[in-house]
């Protein structure tokens, strides 16, 4: 049986209602045929839920048993949302209404808004930071940029937990929740922030479940009209409903029960935004009767993992851990998991980068490998290691795809020679859609091959490479396919975020690479105090860490790799510890340890991989100062200390750097980093060793570029670019 989560790109659309339940395992077409009463379906981590719930509303709509425009599927993300609207259409259901909760309530509220209250709809604000800031600046509290951010999302929680402005330092102290600041302090800024929004006829994201709770509360006209208008009602990931989320659900359901919920209390991993996954584990205690099916065949993820997987979770304590799935892995068996420690973490960057290097030589695709960190402040160090070993890569999180100014414009020039058809002089030598898209493209700044160096030009490429490739995609399975059919496809996806991928290792919290995989995955950090985190105190804080580790684990399919630093810095005192969510599971670390991995390998010790050596701290060399930070250490000084730098060696090592990269068709980063070339023109090495002892010139870039950067640092001509490979 092949994947049920890797079903291809643009499949046909099945002829006939039983078709649609065509290789679907047992259990999934027990989902697909429980089409009466409610429904909750337990479904592992790579089980195919989405397949599973897909082709059970497909089913049903095909079969004529459930009205395509009586039915509203639920989710949590757009992407979520958008990607299930595609498979609909793709089995035949396109009518079925699939959305987040937060743009089902912002379409009822639109529409019923002049009816129940009467006027506008109040805008709606589209980023609250700003307006906290304000009202912190008038309760004359200083909250610096990180501050700014949590309040805001302590008020966030307030709101989708309905704890009113009063009611928040008593909120806080019932959860055991860590305040960024002084809860009273928090509750008089929530207040205020309350006041601006009423002042100024704004809402944020949270008032628009709110007021649609409240609307369908008041009027029950208004609710019956919905209730008739939705009959059917499914929601995925319903281990992360919130409070206020499961109220409005409850509204729209009514005294109704055809409800089909799908969750995995084991990744509940969102408490702090007021997820819980009560409302999944009490579901058949409000619902006797309902059908309860579980999914635990994983189809993502080879043996080896997810005896990882299931460990981890073994161990697990609480309620969720009562109601945890042992997976069952579909898959043909694979390398064992790989348990490195390292000396300190730019020992650990830099082990990791040579890894992934070797993995993409042996033929795996940087897009299908992943570095996950449990916090966003790990990513630069793996930033510099990858740039240093020439490996491109992605931050998630960033900029969303369809924002971009590139692509944007991109979708203008598209949708007017779409318009034009045969009257568009430069679609006349395109014989072939993609070939189309690449001429539209060219005008745009693509290129077949990719810009030299970094930045901005390279970003923009790579967007607009996305976009081709995406073209090539679209026709294999759409021969015939037109550049308007391309162009409704991307305004679909732009509406649903559903981005193509940009090639390139992606660096990603955990948090943030949660519903994704990849054939690789590198679990970095993994350090008592970072994994779990500091501030998780209580034992649900502990157990939600354990469960974020296990997200992690399992969004590997073939090779997982973790990881820990003993020290921060080179040098440092040696006093961290792997975190204790791998004992008994790592090699050595305990009783369990013989079974935990299947009995393979054991843990390697990073510092003895190669040419790097355990090396005292890293001083400055203008002030004496121990460095820590990535940045600093490359330089060998603090970024406040001034530079000697010489400049106009800097810029001839610039334009060294760049027509190399031109000769190897790479990124001019994969030569060298502006910090790499930075700290050579203000250490201007003379010899070898020198050279070598410079942070980012490894073994490899010194047998390849030393003779050049020497010849240059000493002022001399070199020759053409190296030819090796």
């Amino acid at each position: 049986m092949t994947a049920a989560t890797h079903s291809t790109l643009f499949p046909q659309v099945p002829e006939t209602a039983d078709a649609v339940l065509d290789g679907l395992d047992p259990e999934q077409r027990e989902v697909a045929l429980a089409l009466h009463g409610p429904v909750c379906v337990l479904a592992g981590a790579g089980t195919g839920k989405t397949r599973a719930i897909t082709h059970r509303i497909a089913y049903g709509v095909r079969a004529g048993i459930l009205p395509p425009a009586s039915v509203l599927a639920v989710t949590f993300t757009n992407r979520a949302a958008g990607e299930m609207r595609g498979r609909l259409r793709q089995l035949g259901a396109g009518g079925v209404q699939a959305r987040t909760f937060h743009s089902a309530a912002l379409r009822q509220l639109q529409y019923f808004w002049p009816k129940a209250v009467g006027g506008d709809l109040p805008r709606l604000l589209e980023r609250k930071i700003q307006l906290v800031a304000e009202a912190a600046a008038r309760c004359r509290v200083r909250l610096d940029r990180n501050e700014l951010r949590d309040v805001t999302s302590e008020i966030e929680w307030a709101k989708v937990t309905q704890t009113v402005p009063a009611d928040y330092p008593a909120a806080v102290a019932k959860t055991h929740r860590d305040a960024p600041r002084d809860p009273a302090e928090i509750g008089q800024i929530y207040a205020l922030y309350e006041q601006l929004k009423r002042d100024r006829s704004v809402i944020d994201f949270e008032d628009v479940l709110l007021l649609t709770v409240g609307i369908l509360q008041d009027r029950h006209d208004i609710a019956d009209q919905i209730r008739r208008q939705y009959q059917h009602f499914v929601v995925d990931e319903y281990q992360d409903v919130s409070p206020l989320q499961q109220r409005l659900l409850d509204l729209w359901l009514g005294d109704r029960d055809s409800l089909c919920v799908v969750g995995d209390a084991s990744q509940t991993i969102y408490s702090f935004t007021g997820a819980t996954p009560d409302h999944l584990l009490n579901f058949r205690t409000r619902h006797p009767n309902a059908t309860v099916v579980k999914l635990v065949r994983d189809y993502r993820s080879t043996p080896q993992v997810v005896h990882l997987a299931n460990g981890l979770l073994s161990q697990a304590r609480g309620r969720a851990a009562e109601h945890r799935l042992e997976l069952i892995s579909q898959r043909d068996p694979g390398p064992e998991p790989v348990y490195t420690e390292y000396a300190d973490e730019p020992a650990e960057a830099e082990g990791t980068a040579r890894r992934i290097r070797d993995l993409i030589a042996a033929g795996v695709p940087a897009g299908e490998i992943a570095v996950l960190y449990r916090v966003n402040a790990q990513s630069e160090v793996y930033e510099q290691a990858l740039a240093d070993a020439g490996v491109p890569y992605q931050l998630r999180g960033a900029e969303r795809f369809f924002d971009r100014p590139e692509v944007r414009e991109a979708g203008v020039a598209l949708r007017g020679a779409a318009r034009a058809g045969g009257n568009d002089a430069l679609l006349d030598d395109a014989d072939n859609l993609p070939s189309q898209v690449r001429a539209v493209l060219s005008t745009k700044g693509w290129t077949p091959e990719p810009p030299a160096g970094s930045g901005a030009v390279r970003d923009r490429w790579e967007s607009l490479a996305a976009l081709v490739r995406l073209a090539e995609d679209y026709v294999r399975v759409k021969p015939e396919a037109t550049l308007a059919d391309l162009v409704a496809e991307l305004d679909e996806r732009a509406a649903a975020q559903h981005a193509p991928t940009v090639q390139g290792v992606t660096l990603a919290s955990l948090h943030a690479a949660k519903g994704l995989e990849w054939d690789a995955v590198f679990l970095v950090g993994l350090t008592e105090g970072m994994m779990p985190i500091t501030y998780a105190k209580t034992d649900e804080q502990v157990e939600e860490e354990r469960r974020l580790l296990y997200v992690g684990v399992t969004r590997a399919r073939v090779h997982l790799s973790l990881s820990w630093a003993l020290s921060r810095s080179p040098g440092g005192r040696a006093s961290r510890r792997p975190t204790r969510f791998l004992t008994g599971l790592r090699p050595g670390s305990g009783a369990l340890g013989a079974r935990g991995t299947g009995g393979g390998g054991g843990i390697e010790r990073g510092s003895a991989s190669g040419r790097r050596k355990r090396r005292g701290p890293v001083l400055c060399r203008v002030c004496g100062t121990t460095l820590t930070d990535a940045g600093e250490m490359k330089l060998m000084r603090c970024e406040g200390c001034p530079s000697d730098m010489d400049e106009a060696l800097y810029e001839r090592l610039r334009e060294w750097r760049s027509e190399q990269a031109k000769e190897l068709g790479q990124p001019a980063y994969c030569v060298f980093t502006d910090k790499t070339l930075m700290a050579i023109a203000e250490t201007v090495p003379s010899t070898d060793g020198e050279l070598a002892g410079i942070s980012g010139v490894g073994a490899r870039k010194l047998d390849r570029f030393g003779a050049d950067v020497l010849a240059i640092c000493a002022g001399e001509e070199v020759g053409g670019g190296d030819e090796e490979d």
